[in-house]
């Protein structure tokens, strides 16, 4: 059967038809559908925003100590009890220069034996290019006094 024999003879559908059986893919075509025509109304209860709240009372005290504070604090010259109370629980300087001291000098032998390790190299090694060559002499005509030993050498 040919190809326009086989179009003539399948059924047609006629144009209306075919509109109404073509589903469109938007979703605006199916909105009627998925109406909620239920209404949500919030009924959390949220407490009243001012500035009388303690939130606002701390910060404002805290700012008010800060700048008493500031203002009758006690010069640094000053001899006064929370220095001194301070100084008694402080370590003496001399002893965190000898400590510091001391930290230097271990850090540099240190420093000095990481070098060490890091600019480290292999003993040179020398290669032949025919190792096969110790092994080939003759055994014969060899005047004495003139041959080596060489059955402890390992070539590389």
């Amino acid at each position: 059967m040919s190809l326009a024999r086989a179009a003539l003879l399948k059924p047609r559908q006629s144009v209306v038809s075919a509109l109404v059986l073509r589903r469109p893919a938007s979703s605006a075509a199916h909105e009627d559908h998925h109406e909620h025509h239920d209404h949500y109304e919030d009924t959390t209860v949220y407490p009243q925003e001012s500035f009388s709240n303690k939130t606002w009372r701390n910060w404002a005290l805290g700012g008010l100590a800060v700048a008493l504070f500031y203002k009758f604090a006690p010069t640094p010259g000053d001899d006064a009890y929370l220095t001194r109370w301070i100084s008694l629980y402080s370590t003496d300087k001399s002893l965190w220069a000898d400590r510091l001291q001391k930290h230097l000098l271990l850090s540099a032998e240190g420093q000095v034996q990481s070098l060490i390790v890091a600019d480290a190299k292999r003993p040179p090694v020398h290669r032949y290019r025919y190792p096969q060559s110790m092994e080939q002499h003759s055994a014969f005509s060899i005047p004495v006094g003139m041959s080596v030993d060489l059955s402890d050498v390992v070539v590389k």
